[in-house]
């Protein structure tokens, strides 16, 4: 039989939705920094679905499709339960940043999972989140975007763990291309993994995507995408659709040679099929010379792409998938 489910502050009975925060600790000014939760707690035994959003401060399209999530659950109807955590990095989020500002020390909360109980701040923010998610959750989704200097398109990063798969093929007809992070780490699914279980992370959106309607189309492709994976598990009702042929393989980052203006190809598609050595993109000085060229480092695909087209020697370009086969 269900029990009622505990989330920091939220309490949700069986059948019922409860929001409140996880407490990290108290701040200057005298406010606290928490972590807002929605818990949706079933009327039926299953399992428990932990999506996190905004890890990163400018990826704020996972925020919506949580909203979107929320507003198409019932938990009268539901087996097993849901935990939204609409907004992890709460001071990133506010400062429209990736990371966290009142944090020079550990800047990137990616990357510093499971995090220490008496370390940086936002070591303490990754220790209590990830001591929850690891107590309470089934299966975890993180929501990543592109964020304020890039377009990433539909893409899941998952172990090769068989469970693993199996929950990223259930995001469903949308999501095709699975690239392997064959041993994760700094990250929630790797607190996932490291507790025996099993997590994901889904990139979709960034800057070249933030007019209305653009923005809007990625929440619902992300919240379209974790309510299969709810309909794949039997939290909620109705019959899940998939993708039915996957690709997969591993990333390169592409990075800049030289520093000047970055134009990539006009004819580049994203998840379209490469060949190595295909012109990517020009870097070229103030006066319009071509300083170096960029091209594609294996047979693959883009799925990301830099935005700004200012850029440094060193700086991120695109994002490569090299494909290795289908799964």
């Amino acid at each position: 039989m269900p029990t009622p489910l505990t989330v920091g502050t939220a309490t949700a009975a069986p059948g019922a939705r409860a929001r409140g925060a996880i407490p990290v600790t108290n701040l200057p000014g005298g406010g606290s920094l928490e972590i807002p939760v929605v818990v949706l707690n079933g009327a039926g035994d299953g399992p428990c679905i932990w999506i996190d959003a905004v890890i990163h401060g400018d990826e704020p399209e996972g925020t919506l499709a949580c909203h979107l999530i929320d507003a198409e659950l019932d938990p009268a109807a539901m087996r097993g339960s849901v935990v939204l955590v609409p907004v992890l990095n709460v001071p990133a989020y506010e400062a429209a940043q990736r990371g966290n500002p009142l944090d020079t020390f550990s800047y990137d909360l990616n990357r510093i999972y499971p995090g220490r109980e008496a370390g940086y701040l936002t070591e303490r923010l990754a220790y209590v989140h990830s001591t929850w998610l690891r107590d309470t959750a089934t299966y975890e989704i993180s929501i990543h975007s592109g964020g304020a200097h890039s377009y990433l398109s539909e893409t899941i990063f998952t172990t090769t763990h068989p469970d693993a798969i199996e929950l990223a093929k259930a995001m469903g007809k949308d999501w095709p291309l699975i690239l392997k992070n064959i041993r994760p780490s700094g990250s929630p699914p790797a607190v996932m993994h490291d507790a025996g279980k099993h997590g994901l992370t889904v990139e979709l959106g960034g800057r070249p995507a933030t007019s209305p309607r653009e923005f809007q189309r990625c929440a619902r492709t992300l919240a379209g995408g974790i309510l299969n994976v709810l309909r794949h598990y039997q939290v909620i009702a109705g019959e899940p659709t998939y993708a039915g042929r996957w690709q997969t393989g591993f990333q390169h980052a592409v990075l800049a040679p030289a520093s000047g203006l970055f134009l990539a190809e006009p004819t580049l598609e994203f998840q379209k099929p490469m060949q190595k050595g295909d012109p990517l993109a020009r870097i070229v000085d103030v006066y319009g010379d071509t300083l170096a060229e960029l091209v594609t480092p294996a047979d693959g695909m883009i799925f990301g792409l830099r935005a700004l087209p200012n850029v440094q020697t060193g700086d991120w370009c695109c994002f490569y998938a090299e494909i290795e086969g289908e799964l």
